[in-house]
């Protein structure tokens, strides 16, 4: 695991410090940023696996970095911050993060969630080359096609850029189609975790998710509600 290299930008040394000295402990290497424009400038030269991001940092703050990094990489990356109201939160999730914890955290639980992404992202990765070389790559669905091995997503003929996250989900959906799952289903399928912490990060995910690939994100073709329950996925496979 020596060749995961994480990115930590935080503007408070202490945090900076515990962060890396835990994640150095996983044999990952492991870069600091004292804010976001040094964040971007690490960014542009070195490449990342993953990415912890400050909400509130001085000049282009985490929201900001988030933003930019989300136009140019899928990787994952997880917010910390220090407030606590929803809108912080859903603000963070909204702009292309993968997941947040809010401060003061158990670094135990970070370095959980930071690998269990992390897993997510490269191992299960590597399994979608070797489905790939089984020629078992592509999920297809009539107007909806999901490449596992270049990591894209084809609506109606046109490629439709998704977050690792989003990508994940969606993968998770259509490889289950007309299952109903409850939001801890999904996160524990979909993080890797069994503790989910509140609804929003399921929600904000699949709302985000629908804006991407559903005609009417008010009327889901695809991932469709089922009320008191959870979600589901329906569509019509394409055999071609």
């Amino acid at each position: 695991m020596g060749n995961i290299r994480v990115l930590v930008a935080d503007d408070e040394k202490e945090i900076r410090d515990l962060v890396k000295k835990y994640l150095e402990r996983e044999l990952y290497q492991v870069d600091t940023a004292v804010d976001g424009e040094e964040a971007l400038r690490l960014f542009e030269n070195h490449k990342y696996d993953l990415i912890l991001l400050d909400l509130m940092m001085p000049g282009i703050d985490g929201i900001e970095v988030c933003r930019r990094l989300r136009n140019l990489t899928n990787i994952p990356i997880l917010m910390l911050t220090a407030k606590d109201q929803e809108i912080d939160k859903v603000l963070g999730l909204g702009i292309g993060a993968d997941d947040y914890m809010t401060k003061p955290f158990s670094i135990n639980e970070l370095v959980a969630r930071i690998k269990a992404h992390l897993r997510r992202f490269l191992v299960l990765g590597s399994e979608a080359d070797s489905a790939a070389d089984a020629e078992e790559s592509l999920i297809r669905y009539k107007g909806l096609t999901i490449d596992l091995k270049k990591y894209s997503v084809i609506i109606e003929g046109e490629e439709t850029a998704l977050t690792a996250k989003e990508f994940e989900l969606l993968k998770f959906f259509a490889a289950h189609p007309e299952q109903v799952f409850t939001k801890t289903q999904i996160f524990r399928q979909v993080w890797g975790s069994a503790y989910l912490e509140d609804d929003n990060t399921v929600m904000v995910h699949i709302r985000k998710l629908r804006k991407k690939i559903e005609a009417d994100p008010s009327d889901p073709k695809w991932i469709q509600t089922v009320w008191g329950i959870g979600y589901k996925f329906a569509g019509e496979k394409d055999e071609a």
